[in-house]
C-alpha cells in the first residue's frame, strides 16, 4: 500500500507539473503576442501619417499641375509628385490591410509567417517610396518655390538641376552598391534587413521567435 501511495503521489505532483507548465506556457504565448501586437500600433500610426501626407501631396501638386499646363516642366513635375502622392496612399492603405490580416489569436507559425509577409512588403515598399527622394526632391523644390515666390527654379537655377541630378544619382549608385555589397556578409546583411524593417516589425518578430523556440523545447 506505501508503494501504491508513493506511485500515487508521483503521478498526482507530475499531474501538477504537467499542467503548471502548460499554464506557463499559456501566459509566455499570451504575453510575447500582446507585447508583439502592441509593438505594430507606431507602424500602424506611421502608415496612416504616411497616407495623409501622401493625400495633402497628391492634392497640392494636382492644383499645381492643373494651373501650369501650359509649362511642359511645370506640368511635368506636378504630374510627377501627384503620382508619388497617391503611390504613397496606395502603399500605406496596402500596409494597413496586412497589418489588420495579422491575427495574433491564431498559432505561432501563422502569425510568423503573416509577419514574414507583411516585412517583405514593407522593406520592398519601402525602398520604392524612399529611394525616388533622391531625385524627386528637385520638382518639390520647383513646385514649392514657384507656389511660393513665383520663381520658376528650372528657369533661374538650372546650375542646381545638374549638380541635384548628379548627387541623386551618385546616392542611388551608392545605395544600391552597398545593397549588394552587404549581401555577401550575414551579419551585416542581417543588421541592414532590420533596419529597412525597422524596428517594430524586427520587436515584434523577435518575440515570436523567441515564442515559437521556447514551445520547440
Amino acid at each position: 500500500m506505501e508503494l501504491d501511495d508513493l506511485k500515487a503521489t508521483f503521478q498526482t505532483l507530475n499531474a501538477n507539473l504537467e499542467r503548471q507548465n502548460a499554464l506557463n506556457l499559456a501566459l509566455l504565448r499570451e504575453s510575447r503576442k500582446e507585447k508583439a501586437r502592441h509593438g505594430l500600433r507606431p507602424l500602424v500610426w506611421g502608415q496612416a501619417l504616411q497616407m495623409g501626407l501622401g493625400l495633402l501631396l497628391a492634392l497640392v501638386s494636382a492644383g499645381f499641375w492643373t494651373t501650369h499646363r501650359q509649362v511642359p516642366h511645370l506640368l511635368l513635375t506636378g504630374l510627377l509628385l501627384h503620382a508619388y502622392g497617391l503611390v504613397m496612399i496606395l502603399f500605406g492603405a496596402r500596409m494597413q490591410v496586412l497589418l489588420h490580416r495579422v491575427d495574433f489569436g491564431a498559432p505561432v507559425l501563422e502569425i510568423q509567417k503573416r509577419l514574414a509577409r507583411l516585412r517583405r512588403f514593407y522593406v520592398v515598399g519601402g525602398l520604392w517610396i524612399g529611394l525616388p527622394w533622391f531625385l524627386l526632391w528637385l520638382p518639390f523644390m520647383t513646385m514649392v518655390f514657384m507656389g511660393l515666390f513665383g520663381a520658376d527654379l528650372w528657369v533661374n537655377a538650372p546650375g542646381l538641376f545638374i549638380s541635384g541630378l548628379a548627387i541623386g544619382v551618385g546616392g542611388l549608385v551608392l545605395t544600391f552598391g552597398f545593397h549588394r555589397w552587404a549581401q555577401g556578409r550575414p551579419t551585416l546583411a542581417r543588421k541592414w534587413a532590420d533596419a529597412l524593417a525597422g524596428a517594430s516589425l524586427t520587436r515584434a518578430q523577435r518575440l515570436l521567435d523567441e515564442l515559437a523556440d521556447f514551445e520547440r523545447e
